[in-house]
């Protein structure tokens, strides 16, 4: 199994209210150098379609997106051992610094998490940090027994 660290920095900006934490990029994301890039990941539908937008799809379209919207996108994991994109195969794992990002960006007031893998890490590992946090469910096409509709329902709950 070999060691992957995290290939990109987070995007955020000084506005940033909104942090959304995955777990690790998956090797779509790793060669595409940006977040949720699969073909198949539903991330970026669900982001637009909450709202109101067409899907980005270039990774300016995306950057511009997220900083109209004032949302962070970032992972929970620095470094780890992997043999393919599932949450469920991540091995010897070193996080990042959540601590220390937030202190550097103040403005963020929420946590939102798409994934229970990073939810759990973050449960475990920062419990002591006072922001209020929220699950989105997985947009991974490995999570697909629930629909689109449900998801988008949460999403925008949660975010707007």
């Amino acid at each position: 199994m070999d060691r992957f660290t995290h290939p990109f920095n987070p995007f955020v900006t000084k506005t940033s209210k909104i942090l959304i934490l995955g777990t690790f990029p998956s090797i779509k994301s790793f060669e595409d150098n940006f977040y949720y890039a699969h073909p198949k990941n539903q991330f970026w539908r669900l982001l637009g379609e909450t709202f109101g937008y067409d899907e980005p799809k270039s990774i300016d379209e995306k950057k511009r997106f997220l900083e109209q919207q004032n949302i962070a996108l970032w992972d929970m994991i620095h470094s780890c051992k992997r043999k393919n994109s599932l949450d469920s195969n991540l091995k010897d794992i070193k996080l990042n610094d959540i601590k220390a990002f937030l202190k550097e960006y103040p403005s963020i007031k929420k946590i939102c998490f798409t994934s229970k893998t990073a939810l759990k890490l973050y449960e475990k590992n920062f419990s002591d940090i006072k922001l209020p946090i929220f699950y989105l469910p997985s947009p991974s096409p490995a999570y697909a027994s629930v629909s689109f509709e449900k998801k988008l329902s949460e999403y925008k709950r949660v975010l707007l």
